[in-house]
Parts: C-alpha cells; sequence; structure tokens
C-alpha cells in the first residue's frame, strides 16, 4: 500500500467517526502540552501558532483564548470543517503528505497525536516542510503514543510508535535542536505513561 492509500484510509476512519472523536475528546487535558510550547518560544508574543492535525478544534480555542493566532491544518475534511466552525480560527484542509506552508510564518508549531500516522518512509520530508515553515528559533512541539520503533495498522489506523532516542534522531536528522521531553499523563508510573512529548527549535541561524 502506497503512503497515499495509507493517508487516505485513516483520514477516511478519522472522516467517519468524526462527531464521536469530537466528544471524546473535547475535555481532554492538554494545558501541559500547550505550555510547553509556549513557555519554549523566545519571541513577543502574541505568537502565531499552527496547529498541525487541529482535528475538530479543543486547541485552537485555547490558542485563541491565550490571545495568540491560531491557525489549524487538518486532512481530514470534516475535521477542518468542524474547527472552523468551534474555534472561529483559519483552518486548512492540506494532508500531511502534500503540505503547502508558507515559509518562516510560524512562532511555533502544536502536533498533538498527528506525526505519528506519517509513515516513517516519509518522516523526514514532512519533517523538513514543518522546520521551513518555523521562523528561525521557532519551535515544534509534538506529542505522540510512544512505543518500541513498531508501525503498522491498529484497526483502520496507522500509527508509528517511536521510542525518544529514535524520534530524537528523526527530529534532528531534520535540523531540529532538542530542548526537553516527558511522558504523559503526569504523575503516573512510566508503564501508565503511554505519550511522549518533544519541544525541539529550529537554529536561529538557520536559513530555510
Amino acid at each position: 500500500m502506497s503512503p497515499d492509500d495509507i493517508a487516505h484510509r485513516t483520514l477516511a476512519n478519522y472522516h467517519r467517526t468524526a462527531d464521536a472523536f469530537f466528544a471524546g475528546t473535547i475535555n481532554h487535558d492538554v494545558s501541559q502540552n500547550i505550555d510547553a510550547l509556549l513557555s519554549a518560544i523566545e519571541a513577543r508574543a502574541p505568537y502565531t501558532i499552527l496547529d498541525l492535525g487541529c482535528g475538530p478544534g479543543r486547541d485552537l480555542k485555547t490558542f485563541t483564548r491565550l490571545g495568540h493566532r491560531a491557525i489549524g491544518l487538518d486532512g481530514c475534511p470534516r475535521f477542518a470543517e468542524m474547527a472552523r466552525a468551534y474555534s472561529g480560527c483559519e483552518v486548512w484542509h492540506q494532508e500531511f503528505l502534500h503540505l503547502d506552508l508558507p515559509e518562516a510564518m510560524f512562532d511555533g508549531i502544536f502536533a498533538n497525536a498527528s506525526l505519528f500516522h506519517v509513515p516513517s518512509s516519509e518522516l523526514p520530508g514532512v519533517l523538513a516542510q514543518l522546520r521551513a515553515a518555523l521562523k528561525p528559533g521557532g519551535v515544534l512541539f509534538s506529542s505522540n503514543p510512544r512505543g518500541e520503533n513498531e508501525e503498522g495498522w491498529h484497526g483502520a489506523r496507522y500509527g508509528t510508535f517511536y521510542d525518544y532516542d529514535m524520534w530524537e534522531f528523526y527530529l534532528t536528522d531534520a535540523g531540529f535542536l532538542p530542548l526537553r521531553h516527558y511522558y504523559r499523563p503526569e504523575g503516573l508510573p512510566r508503564e501508565q505513561q503511554p505519550w511522549l512529548a518533544s519541544v525541539w527549535r529550529k537554529p536561529v541561524e538557520s536559513l530555510g
């Protein structure tokens, strides 16, 4: 199956289950992740933030409430529609494998539970485009379900489940500088923390 076929099958599942997904995630507390991104940005606020894989728009609304300019992006047309209605923000309908992003526009990119859907063969190209879309010194936040670098189908959705070392390899190879990482939810034993969160900076001297 080609990477595009993988993406379309995964997005189709999100499209079919969009209403249930919204109901099941609207009250999730990701304030730790939002704080991790915002606290790492060194530019003067308000910030321009790209919510990559914004889903129905929960976090777009939070960024806006905090005074920032938030733009959403999602490959699922139903999510893009829902996010515009729920958040009032600009939302771009783009698939991760076919991004068309302005260069050096964003102070931060918030990739919360989204990049793990990118097949590993396509990840370097996606990361390169995210890096180019950040201003020099800009920050990328990611949160992915962690694993032992396995990849494949979980039901109707495709995922890659990295440990920190492998994720760091991909991000540093793409030209990002590591800032910090942690596991979620907070306050639980590691075996009960399925999410790996990490924060990365585009070098200030970067030209692209």
